[in-house]
């Protein structure tokens, strides 16, 4: 379960003050599937890093099943997420001079998985993703769909129960797009928390539910 208690938070420009999020309260249970939408600017990204134990609010309190994110240490933050959160982002942020394979690879190497036990599951989860055929490509040898598709791949390796994507499908073509949200809808279904950041609304009605941001604030 995640929980936001009365957050908020600040940025500064100069002699200027941006309220990026303001005094937000909000539960997400255990298995739920929400999108965040709202216009660009209005704080969607800022929520879900906050969600994510990647950026801490100015006041309030995040929680991830009733631990308060933001009075731990870093360390043990950074331990939770590899745990318990993956990410998906737009860009993908797939190391360009690492094989397919070996982008999958990474999080078991830095869990400390045995090499075996890594080239078994990064095989695995890139035939969830049917892109097994390309295990050896390079990210620039891929099509914008199938890097994405390694992102997801990627994602899954520590087999996190909570999912925060943020426009998973914003540089995607239609086709590719509705595959992505099909294999969120099947994590859904296996019991995976997802928050879905998008500016597409018919991305955001494949979720149960959505939120509405503007100015910081839920509408």
């Amino acid at each position: 379960m995640l929980t936001m208690q009365h957050v908020s938070k600040l940025y500064r420009k100069g002699d200027q003050e941006i309220k990026a999020i303001d005094s937000i309260s909000l539960d997400i249970p255990s298995g739920d599937f929400v999108s965040i939408i709202g216009p660009s600017g209005s704080g969607k990204s800022s929520l879900l890093l906050m969600l994510g134990g990647m950026l801490s609010p100015t006041s309030g309190k995040v929680y991830l099943d009733f631990t308060s994110l933001y009075e731990m240490s870093q360390n043990e933050i950074a331990k939770l997420r590899q745990k318990k959160i993956g990410f998906v982002f737009q860009t993908f942020n797939l190391i360009p001079y690492l094989t397919a394979i070996q982008n999958v690879q990474l999080p078991l190497l830095l869990s400390g998985a045995s090499e075996k036990e890594q080239e078994e599951k990064a095989h695995y989860l890139l035939e969830r993703v049917k892109l097994s055929d390309r295990k050896q490509h390079k990210p620039s040898e891929l099509s914008v769909g199938q890097q994405q598709r390694i992102a997801l791949a990627r994602m899954l390796a520590n087999e996190p129960s909570i999912i925060l994507a943020d426009e998973p499908t914003g540089n995607l073509d239609p086709e590719m797009a509705q595959m992505v949200m099909d294999f969120l809808s099947d994590l859904n279904a296996e019991g995976k928390t997802i928050v879905m950041v998008t500016h597409d609304m018919q991305m955001a009605k494949r979720a149960k539910r959505s939120i509405s941001i503007d100015h910081g604030k839920i509408r």
